[in-house]
């Protein structure tokens, strides 16, 4: 008697949700060169041209003075460039990818929730290479010449956790940023991306003239320095959650077009 189903191929199982997600972190690190290794080679030559500024400095100082030639460069804000990246990343992580992702029948909520996934990667990765560099220039006071650039007044104090959160935080708030434009520009193209930009530039500049007319700007001033950098950076979250929420509806509902 023959089966019915003979030489009949297997039924394949469709994958699950971890799967379909962890594809889709795959296809947004597929170009490393834009998301790790430009950034790195970039921050690596804004670390040698302040290295070598602050050998020119130490070389003309004299020896009684070199102690304290340094002071000035823990305001550094050089490794700032590593965060307005990430804001890029965010953006050609979206506008690149999403397309040719619903080309493959990828889900939008699968999307969003991978490129979600790949932007906590990236943040922690990042976030764990700085805070060791960090350490490093520590121990070797200012890389031998007392600089600053890992440790600029904005991380400088804090443990190594803290400089961890601040990094991984600040970073977490670019890719929300970016990530947020570039499904605005699917959903809405420049327009909408300008009549967002111009919505938020008058809630700032209103809230700039309310603590103005009220003489709060002393308040303003005591809530920074009793939070410290790492206070103030958790409060960075708020916003970073609603621009990924926002950025999530947005996108639920974007087409791409050429």
């Amino acid at each position: 008697m023959t089966t019915l189903n003979a030489g009949a191929p297997a039924l394949r199982t469709s994958p699950g949700a971890g799967a379909r997600i962890w594809r889709v972190v795959r296809l947004n690190l597929v170009n490393k060169w834009t998301t790790i290794y430009v950034p790195v080679m970039i921050m690596f030559f804004i670390w040698l041209v302040n290295w070598l500024i602050w050998w020119i400095i130490w070389g003309a100082t004299a020896p009684a003075d070199r102690a304290t030639a340094m002071d000035g460069t823990q305001w550094s804000g050089g490794a700032f460039y590593i965060f307005v990246y990430m804001l890029v990343v965010g953006i050609q992580v979206i506008s690149a990818t999403f397309p040719f992702a619903l080309g493959y029948s990828v889900t939008r909520r699968d999307f969003s929730l991978g490129s979600g996934l790949t932007f906590l990667l990236l943040a922690a990765g990042y976030a764990v290479g700085f805070a060791v560099l960090s350490m490093v220039e520590e121990w070797t006071n200012g890389w031998g010449l007392g600089g600053h650039l890992f440790t600029s007044v904005y991380f400088a104090g804090e443990s190594f956790a803290g400089r961890l959160f601040i990094v991984f935080s600040g970073m977490l708030f670019f890719f929300a940023i970016g990530a947020f434009s570039a499904a605005l520009f699917m959903r809405w193209r420049l327009y909408g991306v300008l009549a967002v930009i111009a919505g938020l530039v008058l809630v700032l500049v209103g809230g700039a003239a309310l603590i103005t007319f009220t003489g709060s700007w002393a308040a303003v001033g005591t809530w920074f320095v009793a939070n410290g950098p790492v206070g103030v950076t958790a409060w960075l979250l708020l916003p970073t959650a609603l621009f990924a929420l926002a950025g999530f509806a947005v996108l639920g509902r974007a087409t791409p077009r050429s």
